[in-house]
């Protein structure tokens, strides 16, 4: 195949020439984002070949399979946990509805883990199917770039085989990452947290990011007594200030014990477990310790920088232009590895731009503004657009916030002293909706479609005007009509 194509206007010159290739495009990473652009590259006449490590729950160097992070080892597992955990506080808040719980209710944790894995192994399978039925080849063994045009794959038995490609796509995510703590070798990531053996009576959490607060919420709904240390004030560094003070305040209520401004320093095993020792001179015991401090960009072993392809120094993620295309013209990269937004529907919607850009003759760049997002917390945290943070920091005149904190009704029967808040960021000259949160239950659910309107450039007016569903939490959007504050652009913001 020899498409010629535009990219800002620019014919692609390394179109031009009749060369023969093994595949019109060949993809490193069966993720998300690699099966999604190898599927709809092959719907537009492709030839296409595609390497993934061999299947198993728990990554590694030489091991992976066909569905990526997200369905093996990260969102999908990870939600069923959440699942899992939340039956426990439910039968609680059942008792105030008229349900007789009797008072032993057990966990068998062996059972949702073997569901778990029943259910990753069936979707590796959906996987290989969308790729089969879409006539992609899949090569199961580990590629390497050898050239600007040229893959290697070594197979399972270490025979190495060269296949040679137009276009060579980087899909190969990210991996967790372990800081240089003594005795870091004691603890565990969230990759092996999806797959412990026995559910632990005591964790200790070390991060602050989602993966850290979601598994606090996972375990300590499961029963365990979970601590969870972070560098920062509060967690989730980079979302809401408000709404992350909302989720810590969430976690405390529903007993994990926060360690904020706190540094782990040191990992020792003793006979009671695993002793963790802080900057703060504190000594906690725990039987699992997650590290759940940063995954990064999964580069090491691709040989991209032999061949030519920029990296970047601080953090190994491959250098992309707008179109998702490296500084070599043969080679692409979409998803985690590039280190953009390290999102699975993001890495979906890159994989699709990238079918279109290069073999669906539709030029298409990648828009990254307005995603939503949820951090699978109990209750769940979810956003989309600007924080009140960044909207004061990137408007040019004042910042309307608007917020609505309320018992949710069926917590009015069931006792939960737990609130929910929502927020809407509002541009007080143009009335245009900058951005919207919500913490509490449903919080993705209703999200998602706050997310439509606000990729349309919905107003407030025009939100105000929309009629509710009664009784509902989301009705609350549509409902809030006084000003919580007015806040001038430029205004500093602490550091939490």
């Amino acid at each position: 195949m020899a498409r010629k194509m535009l990219i800002d206007g620019e014919l692609d010159k390394t179109s031009e020439q009749e060369i023969h290739y093994d595949f019109d495009l060949f993809v490193i990473g069966a993720g998300s984002g690699g099966v999604r652009a190898s599927r709809f590259s092959a719907q537009n006449g492709a030839k296409v070949g595609i390497c993934e490590l061999p299947f198993h729950p728990i990554s590694s160097e030489e091991v992976g399979g066909v569905g990526g992070t997200c369905v093996i080892r990260g969102c999908v597992p990870k939600k069923i946990l959440v699942y899992g955990a939340s039956f426990g506080p439910e039968l609680e808040d059942a008792r105030n509805y008229g349900w007789e719980v009797n008072e032993r209710v057990d966990f068998n944790w062996k059972k949702l883990l073997h569901k778990k894995t029943e259910e990753i192994v069936r979707l590796n399978g959906v996987y290989k199917r969308l790729l089969a039925n879409a006539g992609v080849k899949l090569f199961e063994g580990e590629g390497k770039v050898v050239g600007p045009n040229e893959v290697e794959v070594i197979q399972l038995d270490g025979t190495k085989i060269s296949y040679s490609a137009k276009h060579i796509l980087i899909a190969t995510g990210s991996r967790a990452q372990r800081p240089g703590i003594p005795g870091q070798e004691l603890a565990i990531t969230s990759d092996e947290a999806l797959s412990l053996e026995e559910l632990p009576k005591r964790a200790i959490v070390y991060g602050g990011g989602y993966i850290a607060v979601e598994f606090a919420s996972i375990w300590r709904g499961m029963g365990a007594i979970v601590d969870l240390c972070f560098r920062k004030e509060l967690p989730l560094r980079g979302f809401d200030d408000e709404m992350r003070a909302v989720v810590a305040r969430n976690l405390e209520g529903r007993g994990v014990n926060l360690h904020p401004r706190t540094s782990i320093t040191e990992l020792v095993k003793t006979d009671n477990g695993i002793k963790v020792r802080t900057d703060h001179g504190e000594e906690l015991i725990a039987d699992v310790v997650l590290l759940a401090t940063g995954r990064a960009p999964n580069t090491k072993r691709l040989n991209l920088e032999s061949v030519g392809v920029e990296l970047d120094k601080k953090t190994g993620a491959v250098k992309v232009d707008a179109y998702s295309r490296t500084n070599l013209p043969s080679i692409w990269a979409i998803g985690d590895v590039t280190n953009r937004m390290n999102l699975t529907p993001v890495a979906l919607m890159e994989g699709t731009c990238f079918a279109k850009t290069v073999f669906g003759g539709q030029p298409t760049k990648p828009d990254h503004d307005n995603v939503p997002c949820a951090v699978f917390c109990i209750p769940p945290l979810s956003v989309v657009g600007l924080s009140e943070e960044q909207a004061i920091e990137q408007a040019n005149g004042d910042v309307l916030v608007f917020t609505s904190t309320f018992n949710p009704m069926k917590n009015t029967v069931s006792g939960r002293l737990e609130k929910t808040i929502m927020k809407l960021i509002v541009d007080a000259e143009t009335d245009k909706v900058l951005g919207a949160s919500m913490c509490g239950p449903d919080a993705p659910e209703i999200m998602q479609g706050i997310a439509i309107a606000i990729k349309c450039g919905a107003t407030k007016e025009q939100f105000d005007s929309t009629v509710g569903i009664h009784p509902s939490a989301a009705e609350e959007f549509v409902t809030m009509r006084s000003v919580t504050r007015r806040v001038s652009a430029g205004k500093p913001k602490k550091n939490l």
